[in-house]
Order: structure tokens, then sequence, then C-alpha cells
């Protein structure tokens, strides 16, 4: 499908006049566009055929100055109002990889800056893989942004057996050899003086001709807990970002530095005194196994949650694509087969909700219209998760995968499960008996599914391009045979 110049809901968001510069934060250099170096594409170059479907193009740049840690000003405790100053200074020199619209006038007038994820070890960009169709469907400007230390020179936080992953200056020497990182005390301001590239350029634009009028962060996992800390600790001092999306945290945000003057609560919510939107978007995994239920909040006018039934950490979806994006820069690693490694892989519908909150995030910061509210996901006593006769979770938003379900879908991983396969939860596939019981025909199953893709997308949790897709895949499916 080749995207239109209409958004999913069938009109794009007003777009407000080009905002008034910041002077708070550093001005970077910006140097660019980056070229050179084996292969000579960006690490994490974006999906070739996603450029000539969506009419998008990529390029990377060079972003360099002098970034500022924080210190704490008393407490940093749970409910998130923190004060912070200034600390130590240092050089650093890192990269942004910028996607825009080939034709400006498809530009929304919005940027996604999404703090690159570096768990495995090297930068990754999931809620992209997640959400990047919508994106591009609804014409926004996407920067990734290598924030942190590992992002550049390597290390994963959570080992996978057989995979040895590098950063970017390991990977492409002769390409990003230049760059350096002085510790991820100093990310934050790193985060912040990407932005302002973007907004006061010093040097080449990284978004070449357009001028955006809304910057929204946007971060996955470590990345959504290092955004926990700065909503609560850095944006009331640069006031730079006009949204943000924190994606599957747990319960607390990340140190502001080593040792343990950079020590944050250890569970933390988010601020309620802060002036711009903020989206949280939970998966089954993150309630319990990361933490994140018992710092829920309650949805006010600057703050919403949503908890996404039949979803995990980590899915087959953003697997996929990391695959199928890391093979054009990257032919040596060996790709760790994660079905042997951990079992079954949870291949719920968590793309597809990924890409209405961005879309109900979008709308919130350009016109001030809330999201919807979402049912929470049941519970337990407050232990585990509610589930039905088919161990789907009970409550959440709801989407054809778990309303009119072929599989159990569960964000829980069973015991003596490692560390990374605990993230991926479970799939079951149901028997030839169960399906023949619940969907007595072919055209039963598929008018359900219908059914349930026009609830979700009346309830403001599935785009309609996305509700096809389902209905789609329905219709082609061999159900109940």
């Amino acid at each position: 499908m080749v995207a239109s110049a209409c958004t999913s809901s069938g009109s794009r968001p007003a777009i407000t006049p080009t905002r008034p510069p910041n002077t708070v934060v550093a001005q970077p250099t910006v140097s660019g566009p980056v070229a050179g170096g084996q292969p000579d594409i960006p690490m994490n170059a974006m999906l070739n055929f996603w450029k000539a479907q969506f009419g998008y193009q990529e390029s990377e740049y060079f972003m360099a100055g002098t970034a500022t840690s924080y210190q704490a000003s008393g407490t940093l405790g749970e409910d998130g109002s923190w004060t912070v100053r200034p600390g130590t200074r240092a050089p650093y020199e890192t990269r942004l990889i910028v996607r825009t619209p080939t034709r400006a006038a498809r530009f929304n007038g919005a940027v996604i800056v999404e703090w690159l994820n570096v768990t495995s070890g090297r930068d990754s960009d999931p809620d992209f893989a997640f959400a990047g169709p919508e994106l591009m469907r609804e014409g926004y400007a996407y920067v990734g942004v290598t924030a942190q230390a590992v992002g550049v020179a390597g290390g994963a936080a959570i080992p996978i057996p057989g995979y040895h992953p590098k950063g970017l200056v390991d990977q492409n020497p002769s390409r990003y050899g230049s760059l350096r990182h002085p510790g991820d005390q100093y990310s934050y301001d790193i985060f912040s003086q990407a932005a302002q590239a973007l907004l006061r350029p010093n040097g080449p634009n990284p978004l070449g001709a357009l001028r955006p009028s809304r910057i929204i962060a946007d971060g996955e996992s470590q990345s959504a807990s290092r955004l926990v800390t700065y909503v609560d600790a850095v944006q009331p001092l640069t006031g730079i970002f006009d949204g943000f999306m924190i994606h599957s945290r747990g319960g607390s945000g990340a140190a502001l530095g080593p040792g343990p003057s950079g020590a944050v609560a250890r569970q933390a919510r988010i601020r309620a005194d802060l002036h711009v939107p903020v989206l949280t978007v939970a998966t089954e995994t993150d309630l319990f196994g990361l933490g994140f239920y018992p710092v829920i909040q309650a949805d006010t006018n600057r703050m919403r949650t949503w908890q996404m039934a039949g979803t995990s950490h980590v899915d087959q979806s953003t697997l996929d694509y990391g695959v199928a994006a890391g093979r054009q820069w990257d032919t040596t690693s060996v790709v760790p087969d994660f079905t042997t490694l951990c079992g079954s892989i949870n291949d719920g519908p968590e793309q597809y909700i990924m890409r209405a909150a961005f879309a109900a995030l979008g709308v919130w910061v350009a016109k001030g219209t809330l999201p919807p509210p979402a049912p929470a996901i049941e519970t337990e006593g407050g232990t585990k998760i509610a589930r039905d006769v088919h161990g789907i979770a009970v409550g959440g938003i709801r989407t054809p995968p778990v309303d009119v379900p072929t599989e159990s879908l569960s964000g829980e991983s069973p015991p003596g499960r490692s560390p990374i396969c605990s993230l991926f939860g479970t799939r079951a596939p149901f028997s030839a008996a169960t399906l023949a019981q619940l969907y007595p025909t072919h055209a039963d199953y598929v008018a359900k599914v219908k059914v349930a893709a026009d609830a979700a997308v009346h309830a403001g949790f599935l785009l309609a391009p996305d509700a096809q897709i389902l209905e789609q895949q329905a219709a082609a499916a061999p159900v109940p045979a």
C-alpha cells in the first residue's frame, strides 16, 4: 500500500506555527549527512522497502558539543517531583538517524525523537519497528538518538547466548571512529541537545527544509526508564519536549549517574505538575515482571496509561524487524534463534496498539484532545494477572487477537527462563477441537474478527488501516480447520 497524504483518521492534525527557539539547552554542532564506511549505510538503517512503500528518505548526522550531568537537590522520592542541578561537563560526539517524507508537503509538523535502546549491547529502534507504518502514513519526521555510551562503545545489559553485538565504533570504525561518549550521566543532556539540533541547527539542518512545530520524546524498555527520569528531573529545567511516549517502563526511572549519589527512588511515578502530555503504554510483562503495577497512576489531563492485553515486553514482530533491518548493515553477526533458545514467543497485537497510541499522542500534543481512557488489566489480589478459561488476560485494551483468539497470548513467561527470554511472553495455539467449538465455520470466525476490529477502532485503540490488515489475515487464516 502506498502511503497517502491523509491521516489514518481521514484528516491531518492542525499544524501550529513553528515554535519559538529554546535558549535553555546548549546548541550542539551538527555535521553531515554522514557517508562512508563499510557498508556505506547507517547502522540501524530502516527497512529499504518501507522507504518506497511510504515515500520516505533516511540520512545520518553527527552531533558534537559539551554535555552537562545532573545532581540531585534533595531527595528523589516516589512522587517524581525531583529537583536537580547541573553537575560536571564533558565533551561528546554522537549521531542522529533521521527519517523524513521525501515530499516536504507531507510533513505534519511533528518529530518523534526516539531514545535508542541499548539493552542488547548496541542501538536498536524498537518503537519505530512497532509504529513506523503509522508514523509514515501520518507524515511524521523521526529521529533516533544514540544517547547512551553503549550505543557508541557497545556492551550488553542482558547477555544473549551466542550473540556478540558491537557498538557503532567497533561495528563500522571507518564511519563512526570519531564518536565518543563520556558516560550515561551525560545522556539526559545529550538527548535534550538532540532536540535542540532540530530546532536551532548549528550546521546542516538534520531535517532539511522541514521546520518542526512539535517535538515528541519516545523511549521503550530501558529507554522508557531513562525517560521517566528525564520527565521527573530534566524536562522541568529544559521544557524542550512537547510530549512523551513512555513505552514498557518498569517501577522506577534510571539513575542520574553512577554510584549512590546518582540513585533514584526504587519506585517512581510521573510528577503531577508536568505541563506537557505523557502517554504511558504497558504490556502484560511490565506489570509484574518489571514492577510497573505498584506505580500505576490515575489518568489526568496530562497523563494517560494504556495497558495492552495479550502483549509481551518484546514480541515476534519487533524481533522480525530487527533481523530484517540488521541484515542490511551487518552481514557477519550471528542472529540468535530465540525460538530454540526460549521456546514460544508472543506474537500479539502490540504493534497495532502502539500505532494507535502514537496517533492519539500526536493529536493530544497538537490539539489538546485527550486520548481515550483505557481499561486496566484485571489482577488477582494485585499480585498476578487475571485470566479467562483460554489463558488470556481479562480487561485491558481489547483487540481481535484477544477477543476472537486462535491462541493463548501471554506476556508472562514460565518460571526458570533466562532474563532475556523472560521478556518474550508466550503463545499457545488452540487445538483443532477448541477452534471448531469457538468458530463453527470460517465465515463465523471472519465475522467475529470484523466485529472486534470495528469495536477497537471505535474505542480508539486500533486504526482503520490496521483493522483492515487484521481482517485480511483472518480471511486468509485456516480457521477452524
